[in-house]
């Protein structure tokens, strides 16, 4: 066995519960994705929105984010809603350059499959009904000056 110095050991241990740290919050981080981007799949991405964005649009969309979105992503789409702070991962700020960089058909194929702690809406919103939450989504962004 090897003897160190006190210095020595305690820079050692210094370094072994650094590196135990910065991998466990990793760990903890990573939900169940390992850590990567969720992306839609090509096929997905190339989706058309058949829903125009109208009036009755929004206003069917609003309706269902209002029931289905806001508790945690906020009644601005801004990922602070009241459950937000309960959960995993922090969810989508809809006004986000990263958000607004995707399709149409990004939006609803995630929102169609979910991805833990959000939940699949495949079984609860109809299609008609996801397109109209991604037109209202939409209608979040700041307007460009």
């Amino acid at each position: 066995m090897i003897r160190f110095a006190w210095p020595v050991r305690l820079a050692l241990s210094v370094s072994v519960a650094t590196a135990m740290l910065v991998l466990f919050a990793g760990l903890t981080h990573a939900g169940d994705d390992g850590g990567r981007a969720w992306r839609a799949p090509a096929r997905a991405a190339n989706l058309k929105n058949p829903m125009r964005s109208d009036a009755a649009s929004l206003a069917a969309g609003k309706a269902m984010y209002t029931r289905e979105c806001a508790s945690c992503h906020g009644d601005a789409g801004k990922g602070n809603g009241p459950d937000a702070a309960d959960l995993s991962r922090p969810p989508a700020d809809f006004a986000a350059p990263t958000v607004a960089a995707q399709s149409d058909g990004e939006l609803f194929w995630k929102m169609t499959e979910g991805r833990k702690p959000m939940p699949r809406y495949a079984r609860t919103l109809r299609d008609e009904e996801r397109w109209h939450v991604v037109n209202y989504i939409r209608s979040l962004r700041p307007k460009p000056k």
